[in-house]
């Protein structure tokens, strides 16, 4: 279990590294207050995480630990949102209509609420 919670640091590691330089760039290339590091990081880790999931379904490209050290570690670093869009993407996939809708709205209504709490704990008097 050690090995493979490493694997996944190393990956987390790494997809952390890329959405710092990918956001710090961005911020270099676009004077807008439009999210754009964000925006790049969300899109590319929905496509590395169906491209991995993809050759892992369909190939035996992709081992267990490197499965861990791409899916879980890397792109579990670059965005979370790749990850709540493959679990959306699997419901759909399943005709999980209910379940999708459920996850879908909790996720974005019940998001915005923990932020504003969060935020609100610790805002100035």
């Amino acid at each position: 279990m050690y090995k493979t919670m490493l694997i996944a640091g190393l990956g987390g590691f790494l997809g952390t590294c890329g959405r710092f330089l990918i956001g710090k760039l961005s911020h270099y290339l676009f004077t807008s207050p439009y999210p754009y590091g964000t925006f790049i990081v969300n899109l590319v880790g929905c496509f590395l995480i169906g491209l991995f999931f993809g050759l892992a379904e369909r190939t035996q490209l992709i081992s267990s630990s490197m499965n861990v050290f791409l899916i879980t570690g890397f792109c579990g670093g670059f965005t979370t949102f790749s990850s709540f869009s493959n679990d959306m993407f699997l419901q759909m996939q399943n005709k999980q209509w209910g379940y999708l809708l459920l996850y879908l709205s909790l996720s974005i209504v019940l998001g915005l609420v923990m932020v504003w709490l969060g935020r609100s704990l610790v805002k100035p008097a």
